[in-house]
């Protein structure tokens, strides 16, 4: 088992699953990166690291393609291209994607959070979504969701998702942490 002190969240510091992951990092000692970018409003200040346009540049995907992987449309503005590109850096960082969403009948998961998602999908990371319409986790196996029940098995994780949190999903959050460093 880890030592919550050797391990590093990284996540995008916003209301919601991100804030609530930090909460969680900070109550049991575990390191903690916020990615964001000038002129990005985030509510979770802890430890940021702001990305420069060089930074952001390294994440950079066309909008089409964005939108053919997640079947659905993205605004082309500047801000959302930014967003996507921070997300780009907070799963490049973590060996582990924790997420909280909801996954569609296509397997993508709804919302921005979906984007994180699939990025750990092509980086072949070991990817773990909290369903809040299901109440269950689930885990990417290459080809489908199965239901899981992870624990925090790298030292580097992202930790990412909804704006709308249930009472179950903060519960799963912190059985999550709880689990792996108990």
């Amino acid at each position: 088992m880890l030592k919550a002190n050797e391990c590093t969240l990284y996540s995008g510091g916003h209301t919601g699953a991100e804030v609530f992951f930090g909460e969680c990092a900070e109550k049991w000692g575990v390191n903690e990166v916020t990615y964001s970018f000038e002129g990005h409003f985030i509510k979770r200040q802890k430890n940021v690291v702001s990305l420069s346009e060089s930074d952001l540049k390294r994440g950079d995907i066309s909008m089409e393609m964005v939108s053919m992987h997640m079947h659905r449309q993205y605004a082309q503005g500047d801000s959302v291209r930014r967003v996507l590109q921070s997300i780009f850096h907070m799963v490049n960082s973590g060996s582990q994607i924790f997420a909280v969403g909801v996954i569609q009948e296509d397997d993508t998961v709804k919302g921005g959070t979906g984007w994180g998602v699939e990025l750990g999908k092509f980086f072949n990371r070991d990817v773990h979504v909290y369903d809040k319409d299901r109440n269950k986790w689930f885990k990417w196996n290459r080809s489908e969701w199965i239901e899981s029940k992870p624990f925090i098995t790298e030292k580097t994780f992202c930790g990412t998702g909804s704006r709308d949190l249930t009472d179950e999903s903060k519960k799963a959050i912190e059985e999550l942490f709880a689990r792996s460093f108990g």
